[in-house]
């Protein structure tokens, strides 16, 4: 008697891939994936439940393991415990059944297996080789598929990246190339004219980053002989240079609020709440009614590393805040027409909009340079805290006052943060530039 394990083994081997009736009334769960909840030190596998035909109950059967747990990447055991889920399903459609002698079942895929390679065998007549054409898989059907694979091993934010990128290159494609609709029409020339159109319509940054997010869904491909190649691997990097974000001058800083108090209050109090509490623009879109605490001058917030932090918030900020004992806890604080209300958007959404509001609102009315941008009064707002610490302490006292608001996590942190947006200078040193016109 042959077991799951000859079967599913001698099917993937084979790569079997013939239909199976869907009509048949199933006996059988549909197999699932386990994933160990992502834990690599854990076994993997699929499983699924057979019907006893003793008490035509679902029982669950000894789960198939395959070599899935000799790799120790998330994806790469995915990718092969997919194939085994699939060839299993396959199986069971074709009558396979675990409580019986499946010899029959074994006997006819054999057959099969041998009839189409003696059809794939060259032509003793002609001399020419007869193959059986297989339709090409359409290039949108190739990425969705890429981007299904991607869903249990990618975080969210990760996934949209990839999608958002994905559909970008589908469209181009579909402008540029509609003569190429099937995934044996790619090669590397399409993707490098993609790349270089990316490029003259943004920056080196962006244009790498379409590439590398591409390369990893089209890796998928390849792995699942989808595709033959990753040509993305093939196109170099290019260099870029990081985006730097340059603290506002103080009089530049007062004509932006002065203007905003008058044209945009609500960006005014985004810009004000996540200066004077040291946050990330996607922090504070995260940030509901509830989380604020006013009595105690504190907003709770879920931050980059971390479930859940605590700040505290400065009087300056409360004086500017409305009365939220008025609104509805579960509401988020920051919305496109107010404080308090629904917003249905996805956090990266939220925080776009009041990115691309900042550009039309303050950057273009003021004809401001690609270095700055909303994350500079984070800058403006610690150099000027770091500063006013310095009148009254030692530079060491004044940054361990400063990591307490900062929240960052090390003093060298702090340091290089403070290096890297020129907070740290010196005082002026024209004494000791001066001759000494009494000696040579």
């Amino acid at each position: 008697m042959f077991t799951i394990k000859d079967f599913i083994t001698f099917a993937y081997e084979c790569e079997y891939d013939n239909a199976y009736d869907l009509s048949k009334q199933r006996s059988f769960s549909n197999p699932k994936i386990y994933t160990a909840r992502g834990n690599l030190k854990k076994r993997w596998y699929v499983y699924f439940s057979f019907r006893n035909p003793d008490n035509g109950k679902l029982k669950r059967l000894t789960p198939f393991y395959g070599t899935a747990n000799q790799y120790n990447t998330k994806e790469e055991r995915l990718e092969v415990l997919t194939v085994y889920r699939k060839t299993l399903l396959k199986l069971l459609n074709l009558g396979y059944n675990p409580f019986e002698d499946n010899s029959a079942l074994h006997s006819k895929l054999t057959q099969t297996r041998k009839t189409e390679s003696e059809q794939n065998l060259p032509s003793e007549k002609s001399g020419e080789a007869t193959q059986v054409e297989e339709p090409k898989m359409r290039i949108d059907q190739a990425f969705q598929f890429g981007l299904k694979q991607k869903e249990r091993v990618v975080s969210k934010r990760t996934l949209k990246d990839y999608e958002n990128k994905t559909n970008s290159f589908l469209n181009w494609l579909k402008s540029n190339h509609p003569d190429a609709p099937t995934v044996d029409k790619l090669n590397k020339s399409i993707f490098q004219n993609f790349l270089n159109d990316i490029l003259a319509n943004s920056s080196p940054r962006n244009r790498n980053n379409y590439r590398t997010d591409l390369s990893s869904v089209l890796q998928v491909l390849v792995d699942n002989e989808i595709v033959q190649l990753n040509y993305l691997r093939g196109i170099i990097k290019l260099n870029s240079k990081p985006e730097r974000h340059k603290t506002y001058s103080s009089e530049t800083e007062t004509k932006i609020f002065d203007y905003l108090k008058d044209n945009d209050p609500i960006l005014l109090l985004f810009i004000k709440f996540y200066s004077y509490t040291f946050m990330r623009p996607i922090e504070v879109c995260r940030i509901k009614v509830k989380n604020i605490n006013v009595k105690d001058r504190t907003v709770q917030f879920k931050a980059k590393n971390s479930k859940l932090k605590t700040k505290i918030l400065p009087q300056i900020l409360l004086d500017d805040l409305p009365d939220l004992s008025k609104l509805k806890p579960n509401t988020l604080l920051f919305t496109p027409e107010g404080i308090g209300g629904d917003w249905e958007a996805s956090e990266n959404s939220r925080r776009d909009h009041f990115t691309k509001r900042f550009k039309k609102v303050v950057k273009d009315h003021f004809r401001l340079g690609i270095d700055y941008g909303l994350y500079s009064f984070r800058h403006t707002f610690v150099t000027k805290l770091y500063k006013e610490l310095s009148k009254k302490y030692s530079p060491n006292e004044a940054k361990s006052r400063l990591m307490q608001i900062t929240g960052h996590s090390t003093m060298s942190a702090l340091e290089k943060y403070l290096r890297d947006i020129d907070a740290e200078l010196p005082k002026d040193f024209s004494d000791m530039l001066k001759r000494n016109d009494g000696q040579d």
